[in-house]
């Protein structure tokens, strides 16, 4: 019997999850909880061996109680269950101690399989949050994606050149050349065109 705690602000949402995995012989909802502070008592109280956490609650948030829930010693394993996909998210729960990440518009059946792995000692991930993850991985593997113009007006940014010679240069308005450093900036996390050029050097654009 996999004993499991759920967490969501949402009573319908709390109930609906009871009674999916009460459906199932080999689950038993120990407790539900409303926040992440009820969720950490019912957590020392109950003893589950999995929690399924929401993250955005009022007061402790999901992550903060997954955190303090890690903290205490307890053995149960949180699932962050949430409709949030961003990798952000994904990222904090992880590392606030998390095993999984499932959305709520997955599947039952997912779900239900997603508790299994995690009871068993297994990570479950769903595809979608895994493909953020490993694309942002290959990203910082191979840097931030920049257009074949972007790099143009980069290697030209670190060259010293200024906007008026670069849009004369290729062709363009001022205002779209400072369009495009906008970008650059964003995509490089960088606040001037000092970090652009050097940036742009130590990766072997620009003379």
């Amino acid at each position: 019997m996999t004993r499991v705690l759920l967490v969501d602000d949402h009573q319908i949402v709390r109930v609906g999850l009871t009674r999916l995995l009460e459906a199932e012989a080999e689950f038993e909802v120990v407790g539900t909880a409303g926040d992440g502070v009820d969720a950490l008592r019912l957590v020392g109280e109950t003893h589950p061996d999995v929690v399924l956490m929401d993250l955005s609650m009022p007061g402790m948030d999901g992550v903060d109680a997954t955190r303090a829930i890690v903290a205490s010693g307890s053995a149960a394993k949180v699932v962050v269950l949430t409709s949030f996909s961003d990798r952000e998210r994904i990222l904090a729960a992880l590392d606030a101690g998390a095993v999984g990440y499932l959305l709520k518009d997955a599947e039952p059946d997912d779900l239900l399989r997603g508790v299994r792995a995690a009871a068993r000692g297994d990570w479950p991930l769903d595809p979608r949050a895994a493909r953020l993850l490993l694309g942002g991985r290959a990203e910082r593997r191979s840097g931030p994606k920049l257009s074949d113009r972007e790099r143009e007006v980069l290697g030209l940014v670190a060259g010293g050149l200024t906007n008026k010679v670069i849009a004369r240069r290729l062709g363009i308005t001022e205002r779209t050349v400072k369009a495009h450093l906008t970008r650059i900036f964003e995509r490089l996390e960088v606040s001037d065109r000092t970090q652009a050029a050097l940036w742009a050097k130590e990766h072997g654009l620009g003379t």
